[in-house]
């Protein structure tokens, strides 16, 4: 079953100061700096939140289309998707736009800072859902405003189940915003950070979210997640990692687990298992996809982690 991802596709730029901002920055000069950072440590990952989710899908072996705007500077990034074996039938290539990117600058604290540019995110409404053929599911994860509100519409309307994921893009929406994707939406889901935004902003209470969707999730990281379905609440726990890297992508990667669970018709105990299991093994790694496994060794985590085995 083919899975429509909409959202970004996008670089990270990922810079390490081996310093701490705060001997640089002048508190008293806060209105007028101009600083720089030497940065001897780089990496340029492959992100966005759609490029993320259909990564893990595929590793799980799920048939991701992933639908976004890219732009002059995607070269890079195609060949990864086409290595990977992931459609780009609905990337949308426009070329006088970057495709979208942020850069990270790390310091020895772990502060951040983070300049993020959008690029072809700007004209991503003009993919609609109703061009891709034979999809039966689909997430509209963050995206540009005009993008995610136009690709929920879109699958609203012609009646195709959806994961409405706000994520980062929380702050483009209003409570009528927010209410009106709840409405649209099959399923939510959240970490516990935007549930409480969207609770805030739309003045609905996380009975009130669930009782108007089919299940509403609420990640929690390390506490696992919350399955909100049938009037009742599944607790399902974290899986344990090896090692913690880089959080980046572990929502992402915990999502990709919800489309496999629900591709495959699985109950949502099992579904959310697979889930956390996916988000524990992309925090063992740096990057937001450079991740890999094969199934069997899935099944085996699954079986250790949650002490049943995976159906």
């Amino acid at each position: 079953m083919a899975a429509l991802i909409c959202g970004s596709l996008a670089y990270d730029s990922i810079m390490v100061f081996e310093d701490q901002f705060k001997n640089h920055i002048l508190p008293e000069k806060v209105h007028m700096i101009s600083v720089s950072f030497l940065v001897p440590q780089m990496r340029r990952d492959f992100g966005g939140c759609a490029g993320n989710i259909a990564y893990n899908l595929k590793l799980l072996g799920g048939e991701p289309i992933p639908m976004a705007a890219v732009g002059q500077d995607f070269g890079a990034y195609r060949d990864h998707l086409d290595a990977m074996g992931i459609s780009r039938l609905h990337v949308m290539q426009v070329d006088e736009f970057f495709t979208a990117q942020a850069f990270i600058t790390t310091d020895l604290d772990d502060n951040q800072i983070t300049a993020f540019h959008p690029g072809a995110m700007a004209v991503s409404h003009r993919n609609r859902v109703t061009d891709a053929d034979g999809i039966k599911i689909g997430i509209v994860a963050p995206d540009g405003r005009d993008a995610m509100i136009q690709h929920a519409t879109d699958f609203a309307e012609a009646g195709i189940p959806f994961f409405f994921d706000p994520g980062q893009a929380m702050p483009l929406f209003d409570g009528d915003d927010l209410q009106n994707f709840v409405r649209q939406a099959s399923w939510v889901t959240v970490n516990d950070y935007e549930a409480e935004l969207v609770k805030e902003r739309t003045g609905w209470s996380d009975a009130e979210i669930a009782e108007q969707v089919e299940a509403y999730i609420v990640t929690k990281g390390a506490e696992g997640s919350d399955i909100h379905v049938d009037g009742k609440t599944l607790h399902i726990p974290a899986a344990k990692p090896s090692n913690i890297a880089n959080p980046t992508g572990c929502g992402d990667a915990y999502r990709a687990g919800l489309l496999y669970g629900l591709e495959r018709g699985l109950d949502w105990e099992s579904t959310g298992r697979i889930a956390s299991l996916m988000g524990a093994i992309k925090i063992e790694n740096e990057s937001p996809q450079g991740h890999h496994f094969i199934m069997d060794d899935f099944r085996q985590r699954y079986q250790e982690a949650f002490g049943v085995a995976m159906p």
